[in-house]
């Protein structure tokens, strides 16, 4: 599974280069949400200044880069490309000029019309220098018949369809909003007189600022010298956060809607050992995103717990790289089996979920060839049969290998000894969400939101 980005914003009233740093900082926590790129924007006095490029957030800036971004406000934003190409263009945030004034922007999510909205703004003269979806928000802001700045931004999040958190800057104020649904994660935090508003709480953490609470779904924060203020755009709508930022993409020490989310990992675990009776010697996760889950099946069956597979913590996650033969390279160069844990033992391998299939087959092959009796694989979620329009690069139903076979035969693909999956019941008894609603549609085909017709519909 592959994930979207990671988008984080900072008011501090006084200046410096203290925003640059704290930014940086924070997006180096949120650096598991997007690998290919990483940007910062500052405003000092209504001047802007941006830096970004391909890479890390350690390869992308230094001290001296760091000290030349002063402002009194910043937006950063972390990628993985779920839309667009991997290259510099398309590297966020991105910064514009109107009549209304100067406006950044940095955007996690999918826009399900972006293509129809795209057409018609170039239609009426508008050229697009990237293929974001963020691009075609700027645009809207910029043909807006309001004048203010701020109500022109308000006009364009009522004209997006799909899954958004953004983070803004205008010459005068901070701004954060979330989609009507509330797909994408989006906190608010304190530290002293800033504001911090971020993808996940795990940014908070690491610069030492104190969860306030999330942005709400509809909701748009906008913050200046006058304080914070709140403002809802869109009547409420049925709540559907992706649940997949409790199975996979969230920090396991990040808190979404009051739930921590390594514990409601831990709880899928040991729902999956309520509902499923396999004879083991061992409960092995898959790491890192197996771990909270496999502890969680080892406490409730009793079946010890065992790292048996370790992993190269210099390695990044296999989707960085486009194609499947350096996937499957880096798989084995990722993941090493330990054979004097594994060797005539019956092994349950856990992992959060199977979307194309290829890695577990070769980490399944691997256990093997170090002389496991029995490999068992117990997923802590359902099959992913159905693609995803909201940010996730799931977007062909053809690549899901649940989409194409049954479970049994995905068992003798990928050369387990059984396969089983969590149900979505037990999925969502797990998650102690506070008044959360979740987005299925991965597992089950209900879209929650119209993902295009006639010319503009997705496949």
């Amino acid at each position: 599974m592959e994930e979207e980005c990671g988008v984080l914003g900072i008011y501090s009233p006084k200046g410096g280069c203290e925003v640059s740093n704290l930014a940086y900082l924070g997006l180096h926590a949120l650096q598991h949400r997007g690998q290919e790129s990483a940007g910062i924007c500052v405003n000092q006095q209504g001047e802007f200044k941006l830096h970004k490029d391909m890479g890390l957030v350690t390869n992308v800036f230094d001290e001296e880069k760091l000290l030349e971004l002063t402002g009194e406000m910043a937006i950063g934003h972390v990628r993985y490309s779920t839309t667009g190409s991997s290259l510099l263009a398309n590297a966020q945030p991105i910064l514009v000029n109107c009549s209304k004034g100067d406006l950044a922007l940095a955007h996690n999510g999918n826009l399900v019309n972006s293509a129809e909205m795209k057409v018609n703004l170039e239609n009426q003269g508008s050229i697009f220098h990237s293929t974001l979806d963020t691009e075609v928000i700027a645009h809207l802001v910029a043909r807006s018949f309001k004048d203010d700045i701020i109500e022109a931004f308000i006009h364009s999040l009522q004209q997006l369809k799909g899954a958004f958190s953004i983070v803004a800057m205008t010459e005068e104020s901070l701004i954060a909003a979330r989609d009507p649904h509330g797909f994408r994660p989006l906190s608010i935090g304190k530290l002293g007189e800033k504001y911090v508003v971020a993808s996940e709480t795990c940014a908070f953490d690491i610069i030492g600022a104190e969860l306030i609470r999330d942005v709400e779904p509809g909701e748009i924060i906008v913050i200046n010298e006058d304080g914070i203020r709140s403002l809802n755009y869109s009547e409420p709508k049925p709540h559907t956060f992706c649940v997949f930022e409790f199975i996979y993409f969230a920090r396991p020490d990040s808190i979404i809607g009051g739930q921590n989310v390594h514990l409601a990992r831990r709880a899928m675990g040991r729902q999956l050992a309520r509902e499923i009776d396999q004879e083991v010697d061992l409960v092995v996760p898959v790491p890192s995103s197996g771990i909270s889950a496999a502890l969680g099946y080892a406490e409730e069956s009793g079946v010890p717990y065992e790292k048996g597979i370790l992993r190269n913590r210099y390695v990044g996650r296999t989707f960085i790289q486009p194609t499947q033969e350096i996937r499957d390279l880096k798989v084995r160069i990722k993941l090493n089996p330990v054979k004097e844990i594994i060797e005539g033992k019956k092994v349950l391998l856990i992992d959060d979920s199977i979307v194309r299939g290829t890695t577990s087959k070769q980490i399944i092959r691997m256990v093997k060839e170090v002389g496991a009796k029995e490999v068992h694989m117990a997923i802590s979620s359902p099959p992913v049969t159905d693609p995803c329009y909201y940010g996730l690069d799931t977007s062909r139903r053809q690549e899901l290998i649940a989409a194409q076979k049954s479970i049994d035969e995905i068992c003798e693909h990928i050369g387990a000894d059984s396969l089983h999956y969590l149900t979505q019941e037990g999925l969502l008894n797990s998650i102690n969400a506070d008044n959360y609603g979740f987005c299925t549609s991965c597992f089950d085909g209900n879209y929650h939101v119209q993902v295009g017709t006639g010319k503009f519909a997705l496949e």
